[in-house]
């Protein structure tokens, strides 16, 4: 069985190497996109707040398997093609993006009108008292619900199978298939427990951070 593991091994890292770089190139770009359309959808022109606003319910409306889909199958018929990987992480972007959004949206909402006014008294610029002010604010608050995101998006990378991405689960059912045996799964749960446990530390490390902000 140890040797069997260990030949197997090989192949189940590398496909953890693919999830571990859609899970890196969602969150480093959704979070920042997240907040821009967090902004959008506070924003006093009507029309950007209705465009941003019909954005977030499509995606957070549809699932993100029939998403990915659409991208890598649909989008073809119209003469917009991808490549497997860039396809999943645009789908993938487009997806938490608006997740994080709306996250981001509820933390402004809990920033007192007061401290604005109080920017403008000792005349911040926009920029400056979103930056120095409210966002570092924000953060504190999204955190929580930032890390539980994150821990989804984790275990949600593993639907890139369905556009034959060799992401970790399929190197997994690959190696079942082959040599029908349950052990690949096994050792493909540990794996995507040890990512959402280092994860986790980490995130919570985040949280003690700005918990010391009162």
């Amino acid at each position: 069985m140890l040797n069997y593991a260990g030949e197997i091994l090989p192949s189940l890292m590398s496909g953890a190497w693919m999830t571990v770089q859609i899970f890196f190139w969602t969150l480093i770009i959704s979070i920042p996109l997240g907040i821009i359309v967090s902004l959008g959808l506070r924003s006093r022109v009507a029309p950007i707040r209705w465009v941003l606003k019909f954005y977030v319910w499509l995606m957070r409306g549809t699932p993100l398997l029939l998403q990915l889909i659409f991208v890598f199958y649909g989008l073809p018929v119209v003469h917009i093609i991808f490549e497997r990987y860039d396809a999943a992480i645009f789908a993938f972007i487009l997806n938490y993006t608006a997740y994080f959004a709306e996250i981001f949206r509820g933390g402004f909402q809990a920033i007192p009108e007061g401290q604005y006014e109080s920017a403008k008294v000792l005349r911040l610029t926009r920029w400056q008292t979103l930056r120095k002010i409210v966002i570092p604010q924000v953060v504190k608050i999204v955190v929580p619900s930032i890390g539980n995101e994150t821990i989804n998006l984790i275990k949600d990378s593993s639907l890139v199978y369905v556009i034959g991405l060799g992401d970790l689960l399929r190197a997994g059912n690959i190696a079942m298939s082959r040599d029908v045996t349950l052990l690949p799964l096994v050792m493909v749960g540990v794996i995507y427990l040890l990512m959402t446990a280092i994860a986790t530390y980490l995130l919570r490390r985040i949280e003690q951070h700005y918990s010391t902000w009162r």
